[in-house]
């Protein structure tokens, strides 16, 4: 009995180190299946994201949508309030939801060719789908209404899912998913990378802590500016 308790890995740092082992060893499963949830999207999103970063710098020709506008005459009698219009709107040009997003503008003077002109109350209403954007203008009073809408291209749908334009909550939650597999990969990579050592685990802290301080500096530094 004595001697299997003398055995050299018995000890207790023979024990310590394997426990060591059995974490990393753990960690690179953790690795391996978050890097293979997040390599599809994870790709959707670099790509869209390298492309929405450069494609001013570079000059990308890529046609985001197709713009159409249009004159739309509103029924008689008009409409007292935005939220009318609004309901109107969604039933005469065939959309499922409600505005995402609806304003009314009081009236105000501006200066329009160096003169000062009174522009009436305004209403603005947008509707966002990956595949599509709809934004109406009105001004009350007139008999008409601007509408615009902008259908994406293939390319442009990609880039409207990378922004989560109208996307709905299971593709946001989606979405979510993959910044936390990220996160995931970068802490189980930095603690493979130390395999635990303390030397290797005070470096990283110690990077870390340099590198919050200093995107604490800047977010002060821009705040109080």
């Amino acid at each position: 009995m004595s001697a299997v308790l003398d055995r050299p890995d018995s000890t207790p740092t023979q024990r310590s180190h394997r426990r060591s082992v059995n974490f990393v060893r753990w960690l690179r499963r953790i690795h391996l299946y978050v890097g293979l949830w997040g390599a599809v999207l994870g790709l959707l999103f670099g790509a869209t994201g390298i492309l929405l970063n450069h494609r001013a710098v570079m000059k990308i020709p890529v046609e985001r949508a197709v713009q159409r506008q249009a004159q739309v005459k509103l029924p008689e009698g008009g409409f007292a309030k935005a939220d009318d219009m609004a309901v109107w709107l969604q039933a005469e040009l065939k959309l499922e939801a409600a505005p995402s997003r609806m304003k009314a503008d009081p009236p105000r003077r501006i200066t329009w060719n160096d003169q000062p002109v009174e522009q009436p109350e305004r209403w603005t209403f947008n509707w966002q789908s990956p595949q599509r954007a709809v934004s109406a203008e009105y001004f009350v009073g007139n008999r008409f209404l601007k509408v615009e809408t902008q259908d994406a291209t293939p390319l442009g749908l990609l880039m409207r899912l990378h922004q989560a334009a109208g996307v709905s909550a299971f593709w946001v939650l989606l979405a979510d998913t993959i910044a936390g597999g990220m996160m995931v990969l970068s802490i189980t990579g930095l603690l493979m990378w130390t395999r635990l050592h303390t030397m290797r685990l005070a470096t990283v802290v110690v990077a870390c802590g340099a590198l919050l301080a200093s995107v604490w500096f800047l977010w002060t530094a821009g705040t109080g500016a």
